[in-house]
């Protein structure tokens, strides 16, 4: 009961975290870019790592599927801040995330939705979610 009230109380007060949002993109991948890109994903810069971190993203996969001879990546996220595109403003600020990116956007192929906004991946709409 006491741990309900102080929940109830904290979430009052506007100290609650905001919910979960769950993110996820398509992408094309060069196939023979395809090593380099898995190499450079094995061993990612710890600077990386720690600006998705200060981003506040957890729970970020990126995965691999040849369909039709062809290489996707998909990648799926969850976002615990309260301003998304503030954080990607402040993420796509860093000359560390830009150096990684020159690295890992040649070795991708942009849907046609993204190629046309001249973005690299393509938001994928969630249908499901198991919470």
């Amino acid at each position: 009961m006491r741990a309900w009230f102080l929940r109830v109380a904290l979430m009052a007060a506007g100290c609650a975290s905001p919910p979960v949002q769950r993110h996820a993109w398509v992408t094309g991948l060069k196939p023979e870019k395809a090593e380099y890109y898995k190499q450079l994903h094995a061993n990612p810069w710890p600077s990386v790592n720690q600006m998705l971190k200060e981003c506040n993203i957890r729970n970020f996969s990126i995965y691999l599927k040849e369909i039709d001879g062809k290489l996707y990546l998909f990648s799926y996220l969850e976002y615990t801040g309260r301003d998304f595109e503030a954080d990607m403003r402040k993420m796509a600020a860093d000359p560390e995330t830009q150096r990684w990116w020159k690295e890992t956007d040649p070795c991708q192929l942009p849907l046609p939705d993204a190629a046309a906004n001249g973005k690299i991946w393509s938001p994928a709409e969630e249908v499901y979610h198991l919470p």
